[in-house]
């Protein structure tokens, strides 16, 4: 299925209307409706159109060249601080706050020390092991929702699991290897890791907001990790 056939149906889902109802809204029979979605044929410039039109989204939404419905493309300008948001205040429990807070702030030392090493390959590969972690949570949450239309997703729900596995093996693989000196094809090699030397007392003294957090990361995931102790 391509981006444009998973796109429509899932505007479509999340609408709440049927496809014979989407059909008679855009000006097509039911049956080449379907032949849209199912991506059996492809439709024409003014089709594409009229469909952005109808949900109210832009044409490289429809298209899978943007993430965003509006068609935007983050730069880091764009992306509010998770310190600053109102969003970032969870209402209710305790327990999702505190948990936040300690991977929010343990990903600003994480980040900060890349800083000091700006391999890209480096910060890219950590960076998609983190993301697809993110994404498997988000995604298992997403589909415990009866309601909510799978087409979010373009990859099948049969082998996201094993697939987004093997992905964070082959990102986690890679920083092993970058960070060992060995030429992984992402640009220049780390050749010098002294920037990631580290003691409790220097990061209690150069991040003394975040390194609790971090030291209580540590402790909390060990225990998971390890069930003895």
């Amino acid at each position: 299925m391509s981006e444009f056939s998973r796109i429509i149906t899932l505007l479509r889902k999340e609408k709440g209307i049927t496809q014979k109802q989407a059909a008679e809204k855009l000006g097509v029979s039911q049956a080449l409706l379907s032949h849209y979605e199912k991506g059996i044929r492809e439709c024409g410039l003014d089709f594409v159109v009229r469909v952005a039109d109808f949900y109210g989204v832009s044409c490289d939404y429809l298209l899978g060249r943007s993430p965003d419905r509006n068609g935007l493309t983050l730069t880091v300008e764009d992306i509010p601080n998770p310190e600053t948001t109102k969003d970032s205040v969870f209402h209710g429990s305790v327990l999702p706050t505190f948990n936040k807070k300690l991977i929010s702030n343990s990903l600003n030392i994480l980040y900060d020390k890349l800083n000091d090493c700006p391999d890209k390959g480096l910060v890219s590969e950590i960076s998609a092991y983190l993301m697809i972690a993110v994404y498997k949570m988000f995604r298992l949450l997403y589909n415990a929702g009866p309601k909510n239309a799978s087409n979010l997703f373009g990859v099948r729900k049969s082998v996201y699991s094993g697939y987004a596995d093997a992905a964070m093996h082959v990102a986690e693989a890679n920083v092993e290897a970058i960070l060992s000196g060995e030429d992984i094809g992402t640009g220049t090699t780390v050749k010098d890791t002294s920037a990631f030397s580290m003691t409790t007392e220097k990061l209690s003294k150069e991040y003394p907001l975040y390194a609790t957090s971090l030291f209580n990361l540590i402790k909390t995931s060990e225990s998971r990790i390890d069930r003895k102790k």
